[in-house]
């Protein structure tokens, strides 16, 4: 049995390929859009992929799983489980083979058990794997989101995310059940999560790339609660806010995900096009760092910075019928393909092309004028809420907020800045901040594109003001 792990640090997401090396033959398990990389490692390792599978209709990344059947011919294996509303719709019409709770299949030499795990989705599977040529016995199982190195799956992403009203509780205690059903499995078996440290698919995911279920029994906070009531109020507690994207990508995945056909380069426009798309107000995404925007950017931009979370607050801003054009740090070499390639991860695939900082320079030199985010210490900060000169809001998740803020200070996530900030505001400016400064910043962007005036950003955010001691309000115990 071989095994090869695929990492992709934006999403924190693991998928796997499965080979058996004496029949050639490989599968695919939670595969993303990045296709090619499965392609490449099967040719090198003398395997071909025979099929391909996946835990879930999953909510954080569109599924390559469609596609890669499609490219190697290799049979699709999905969920039949989940009721009538979580089927895959495509699935008949594709000719897949759907798994229910106790069916088996094999891949050459290498056994697989199909377990049903519901409770972070209804349809979830986990996948128990048997290497028969050294064993009989389980050599580990591929959990997807329901059991990660020291977490277990959401369950409230159906209700929160799919606005399935009225499922919270029920899938909670549906993880319960299925968490005691695991129990019985042999305590040595190897656990492969599909996500890790960062994803929004738990509220407490560790960054071990594998673990296992005795290792997971005493340490993992949901093995240690005994009753149902009990485990369905601390797994539906501080539960991070979704992004708004989820709910895109449980659709797509449900109805089938479009096909990509490899990922493109955003072509490089002329500096002379920049202009007309900000005054046509069209999506131009710059993402340059942080203090680098803020320090002069043209109005109408929204930043985005290319880094880890790149994905993630694109998915919560950028809607999905419209075409979005890109700044680019010049210095950040492939970084136009690079911010390309991680919007296709989650299907935003309509990137009309890339501009650079010097067209950015040059619109400037040319007579625009770069708009700033000043910059505000938190003490000046608290001194100026203080004197009714400003309005503080903490933009940081919700989750976050309550966990402890500033006293007195409202909290709106930073997606939805823009529509909410009147309630707060009442005519003076506006500071925001966040945990460090960063989202802050992108939600300073939002406010300058609506055309708000007099935004500053509070350097360090909440840790610099809990840090110096400044007035916090800490949850109720």
């Amino acid at each position: 049995m071989l095994l090869r792990r695929f990492y992709d640090e934006p999403l924190a997401q693991a998928s796997f390929l499965v080979g058996c090396q004496e029949t050639g033959e490989a599968i695919v398990i939670d595969a993303n859009r990045d296709l090619q990389q499965y392609i490449d490692v099967a040719h090198v390792e003398g395997l071909r992929i025979t099929h391909v599978t996946e835990t879930h209709i999953h909510a954080d990344y569109l599924s390559g799983t469609r596609e890669l059947a499609a490219r190697t011919g290799a049979l699709m294996l999905l969920s039949r489980e989940g009721g009538n509303e979580w089927q895959y719709a495509f699935a008949e019409g594709e000719g897949a083979t759907l798994l229910a709770n106790g069916a088996q299949f094999r891949v050459g030499n290498i056994a697989f058990e199909v377990i049903h795990t519901p409770g972070h989705t209804p349809e979830h599977l986990t996948f128990l794997v048997t290497d028969t040529k050294t064993s009989d016995h389980p050599v580990g199982a591929f959990t997807g989101d329901f059991i990660f190195a020291g977490d277990v799956g959401r369950p409230d992403l159906l209700e929160k995310a799919a606005n399935v009203a009225n499922t919270m509780e029920s899938s909670a205690k549906a993880l319960f059940r299925s968490l005691r059903d695991f129990r019985s499995l042999p305590p040595y078996i190897q656990l492969w999560p599909g996500h890790g440290a960062g994803s929004a698919c738990g509220k407490s995911l560790g960054a071990m790339p594998q673990t296992t279920l005795g290792y997971e029994l005493v340490s993992n906070w949901a093995f240690h609660i005994d009753r149902e009531s009990e485990f369905v109020k601390q797994v539906l507690a501080g539960q991070p806010d979704p992004p708004r994207y989820f709910a895109e990508m449980k659709r797509l995945n449900r109805d089938g995900p479009p096909l990509l056909d490899g990922f493109k380069e955003p072509p490089r426009l002329e500096g002379a096009k920049l202009a007309p798309l900000v005054q046509a107000k069209a999506l131009v995404i710059d993402t340059r760092r942080a203090e680098k925007f803020a320090a002069g950017f043209m109005p109408g931009t929204i930043n985005i910075p290319l880094g880890r979370s790149f994905t993630t607050y694109a998915g919560s801003l950028l809607p999905y019928d419209a075409d979005l054009y890109l700044i680019v740090d010049d210095k950040r070499a492939g970084a136009a393909a690079q911010a390309a390639r991680d919007l296709a991860m989650i299907g935003l695939d309509r990137v009309g092309g890339a501009f650079g900082e010097k067209d950015l320079a040059a619109w400037a030199k040319g007579g625009g004028t770069l708009a700033k985010v000043p910059q505000l210490g938190v003490q000046d900060a608290h001194d100026r809420v203080a004197r009714n000169e400003l309005a503080l809001v903490d933009v940081r998740n919700r989750s976050e907020w309550d966990e402890g803020h500033a006293a007195g200070v409202p909290n709106i996530p930073w997606p939805g800045i823009a529509e909410r900030v009147n309630d707060v505001a009442e005519g003076r400016g506006i500071a925001l901040m966040c945990q460090t400064g960063a989202r802050s910043v992108i939600a300073a962007s939002l406010l300058v594109a609506r055309g708000y005036p007099n935004v500053v950003n509070v350097t360090g955010g909440f840790a610099e003001w809990e840090k110096v001691g400044l007035p916090v309000e800490a949850p109720a115990a």
